[in-house]
């Protein structure tokens, strides 16, 4: 089952259905993912391309050693998609190029149990699911609910549908998307919505050493603790006190500013003339 979509009309009034692509890191069954596609399916055309297992904290990986796979699970609700072996990267990459026959107007990747704010999204699942739909040329959406476990998937779904239509009508740059984090709260106690930056504090070290019964050493890795502050222009800080962040992200990794400062460094290769120890018939010794 394939969307179709006229590419000649790529923004349309809202009232007309979007072509929607979802994926998660949480896994194909996760209760995040469908609440979304109840909601969506309500008024768009959904395809659901998802990990066949739980793929938490992978990063931006993708799968090159071996071959990725899509089999069309069903669900008694009467949803379906595809389970993919491999990771979010990897089934937004599958479902641009092969699975759909047109490229998606709006990619969600969600809803993760679990706040993706400061230094989480260099780690997120969710996050480079969004960013490689950015870097397809698709509009990309990351969303999360605060806590180990979510109370109003339903909410957070009805919030992000009407999210994500009026950035479809307003448009995203180039290798921009969107990072949102919700409160683990009904729509009525959320504070409101708060356009917020990313924090770079550092993570403070959680890893256990311990021994196992044949007395050899391993290491436990545990929840990384940020600290935000009370600055409400900062991710989690908003998260804290109850509002819905919202952060642009950009797939451009590059540090203009000090772009700047290497230039006038005056940095150059070396000349080349002198030799190495090995051609000046020098005895190298293995390391």
């Amino acid at each position: 089952m394939l969307l179709k979509h006229d590419s000649k009309n790529q923004r349309v009034d809202c009232q007309m259905a979007m072509n929607v692509l979802l994926t998660n890191d949480d896994g194909i069954y996760a209760e995040g993912l469908w609440a979304l596609y109840d909601r969506y399916i309500l008024k768009h055309h959904v395809t659901v391309i998802a990990p066949d297992r739980e793929r938490s904290a992978v990063g931006h990986a993708i799968t090159l050693h071996q071959p990725l796979r899509a089999r069309l699970v069903s669900l008694n609700g009467g949803g379906w998609g595809y389970a993919v072996n491999g990771t979010p990267a990897d089934c937004i990459k599958l479902g641009i190029f092969e699975i759909i026959d047109k490229r998606p107007d709006m990619v969600v990747a969600g809803i993760n149990v679990g706040a993706n704010v400061g230094a989480n999204l260099n780690y997120s699942g969710t996050v480079a699911a969004a960013k490689e739909a950015a870097l397809c040329g698709s509009i990309g959406i990351a969303v999360s609910i605060e806590g180990q476990k979510a109370d109003y998937y339903d909410d957070a779904a009805r919030l992000i549908v009407e999210l994500s239509e009026t950035v479809y009508k307003k448009g995203l740059p180039f290798g921009t998307f969107l990072n949102v984090n919700i409160p683990n709260l009904s729509l009525n106690e959320i504070s409101g919505v708060q356009i917020s930056r990313q924090s770079v504090e550092m993570l403070s070290d959680t890893i256990e050493k311990r021994m196992d019964p044949r007395d050899r050493t391993y290491y436990w890795q545990g929840r990384d603790i940020q600290s935000f502050g009370d600055t409400p222009e900062i991710d989690g800080a908003a998260l804290n006190r109850n509002f819905i962040s919202i952060t642009p992200v950009k797939c451009d990794m590059t540090d203009y500013e000090m772009l700047e400062h290497l230039k006038n460094w005056k940095l150059e290769k070396p000349d080349g003339a002198g030799g190495s120890a090995a051609a000046d018939g020098a005895e190298v010794l293995p390391p």
